[in-house]
C-alpha cells in the first residue's frame, strides 16, 4: 500500500469515526432497521398465511357443523402433541414475557408450527379462542432465531422479543401503532422500555405492511354516531369503564381458576381438552347455535349495529374459559373483543350512550383491563374506530385498567409501577407470585 493510499485510508477512518460521533444513533438505527425489516417481512407473511387459513377453517366449520362432534378427539391429539413433544413451549405467551424479563436459551422454533397447528385445530373443530396468542408466539419463535446470527446480547434479545410481539400483534389485527405500544407495555405494568421504541414501531409497521402486500383484509368497524363531549357523556363513559374493568377482572380470575380446576382434577394433560371438548360440543348442539365459538367476528360487527342482549357476553366468556382452560390453543384477545363489544352494546339498555360507541369502548376497554395495556388499547381504538371517538375510548380504557385491579390473563406479567398506593408493595412481582 502506497503512502497516499495509507493517508486516504486514515482520513476515511477519521471521517467515519467523526461522523458516527456526531450522529451516534445511526449505527443503532441501521442495525435494528435491518433486523426489523427481516423480522417484519417474515412475521407479516406468517400472519397473512395464518389469517387466510383461519378464515378458511372458520368457513368450512360453519358449513359442516358436524365437525364440532370431533372436538374432543382433536383436543386429545393436540394435548398429546404438546405433552410429548412441546412441553418447553407450552406456556406460550408467558414464555415470551419470561424471556423479556430474563433471557435464557433461544425460544425453540417449533413453537411456531405447534401453536399454528393447535390453533387451527381449535377453530376447525369449534373451540372458542382467538388469534393473538398464535400470532405472538409465531413471531417470537421466528424472531429469536436471529439472536445468534446477529450475536445479540442479553439486553438486545429483550428488545428483539418486544419487537416480535409488536410485529405479531400489529400484523394480525391491522393496528401497527397499537401493536408497537402493546409490545412495549405488556411485559411490565406501569413502565416502558424506551430503548426498544424504534425497533418495536419499525417491526410492527413493516409486519403490517407485509401482511397487506399479501392482500389480506382486516375487519372494519364503524361507529355511526359519537355525541358531543359534555359532562354527562363523560360520566356515562366512566360508569361504562367501571363495568368493563369488572368484566376484565372476572375473566382473568375465571380463566386461571378454570385452568387450576382442570389441572387438579385431570392429572393426565392430554385428557383435559377431551373433557373440555365434550362440554363445548354438547353445549353447541344443545343450544343449536355456533354464535359463541370460534372468533365470533360476525357478532362483534353486529354489536356495532344493534343493541344485543346481556347474555351474549356472558356465554362467550364461559365458552372461552372452558376452551382455553382445558388446554386448547389460540388466544384470549379476540374473545375479549367479543365480550367487551357485546357487553358495551347491552349496556346501552342502562347507559344513555349510542350502542355503537359503547360497543367500541367495550371492545378495547375489556382488553385493556385484562392485559393492563391501556395505552395500546387507546391507540387501537383510534386506529379501528377513528380519532373522533378517541376521548371516549381513552376514558373507558383508563377506568377499566384502574378498576380491573391486580389481575391479568398473563401470569408472567410483572408490576413495575403499581396502579395506586394500595398496591405499591407488589412492585416487580409477577402475577404468578400473587
Amino acid at each position: 500500500m502506497s503512502k497516499n493510499q495509507r493517508t486516504l485510508k486514515r482520513k476515511a477512518t477519521f471521517h467515519t469515526k467523526f461522523f458516527f460521533r456526531k450522529y451516534p444513533a445511526l449505527p443503532y438505527i441501521f442495525k435494528w432497521f435491518c433486523i426489523s425489516l427481516m423480522m417484519g417481512s417474515l412475521v407479516g407473511t406468517a400472519s397473512a398465511g395464518f389469517l387466510q387459513s383461519l378464515e378458511w377453517a372458520t368457513n368450512f366449520r360453519e358449513n359442516n357443523i358436524w365437525l364440532i362432534a370431533f372436538l374432543p378427539a382433536a383436543g386429545f391429539l393436540v394435548g398429546v402433541l404438546y405433552y410429548y413433544f412441546g412441553k418447553e413451549v407450552e406456556s406460550g405467551n408467558n414464555l415470551l414475557i419470561d424471556t423479556i424479563h430474563e433471557p435464557k436459551k433461544t425460544i425453540p422454533f417449533k413453537m411456531a408450527p405447534f401453536v399454528y397447528l393447535g390453533t387451527m385445530v381449535t377453530h376447525f373443530f369449534g373451540g372458542s379462542a382467538g388469534r393473538e396468542g398464535t400470532a405472538l408466539q409465531m413471531a417470537g419463535a421466528i424472531a429469536d432465531q436471529f439472536s445468534k446470527p446477529f450475536k445479540l446480547d442479553k439486553n438486545e434479545r429483550k428488545i428483539l422479543i418486544i419487537s416480535a410481539i409488536a410485529a405479531g400483534f400489529g400484523s394480525v389485527f391491522g393496528t401497527p401503532l397499537a401493536g408497537a405500544v402493546f409490545g412495549l407495555e405488556v411485559f411490565l405494568i406501569g413502565r416502558i422500555r424506551y430503548n426498544a421504541i424504534f425497533p418495536a414501531f419499525a417491526s410492527a409497521i413493516l409486519a403490517d405492511w407485509a401482511t397487506h402486500l399479501w392482500n389480506v383484509k382486516h375487519t372494519h368497524y364503524h361507529i355511526d354516531f359519537i355525541p358531543k363531549l359534555e359532562f354527562l357523556p363523560v360520566i356515562y363513559s366512566i360508569l361504562a369503564g367501571i363495568a368493563f374493568g369488572a368484566c376484565a377482572a372476572t375473566f382473568s380470575k375465571m380463566i386461571h381458576w378454570g385452568s387450576s380446576i382442570f389441572k387438579f382434577n385431570i392429572k393426565y394433560p392430554p385428557l383435559r381438552p377431551v373433557i373440555g371438548g365434550i362440554i363445548i360440543s354438547i353445549a353447541v348442539f344443545t343450544m343449536g347455535t355456533t354464535r359463541y365459538i370460534g372468533l365470533g367476528i360476525p357478532t362483534i360487527v353486529e354489536s356495532f349495529q344493534t343493541q344485543l342482549p346481556l347474555y351474549d357476553f356472558a356465554l362467550k366468556m364461559i365458552f372461552t374459559i372452558i376452551t382455553l382452560s382445558a388446554g386448547f390453543k389460540g388466544g384470549e384477545v379476540t374473545p375479549l373483543f367479543f365480550i367487551g363489544a357485546t357487553l358495551g352494546s347491552a349496556l346501552s339498555l342502562f347507559i344513555p350512550l349510542p350502542s355503537g360507541l359503547l360497543a367500541g369502548m367495550g371492545f378495547v376497554a375489556v382488553f385493556a383491563g385484562a392485559t393492563n395495556t391501556p395505552l395500546a388499547c387507546m391507540l387501537m381504538g383510534i386506529e379501528l374506530f377513528g380519532v373522533e371517538s378517541g376521548i371516549y375510548i381513552a376514558i373507558a380504557c383508563i377506568i377499566s385498567y384502574l378498576f380491573s385491579g391486580n389481575n391479568s390473563i398473563y401470569t408472567k406479567q410483572k408490576i413495575g409501577e403499581a396502579k395506586n398506593k394500595r398496591f405499591e408493595y407488589l412492585n416487580d412481582k409477577s402475577f404468578s407470585d400473587l
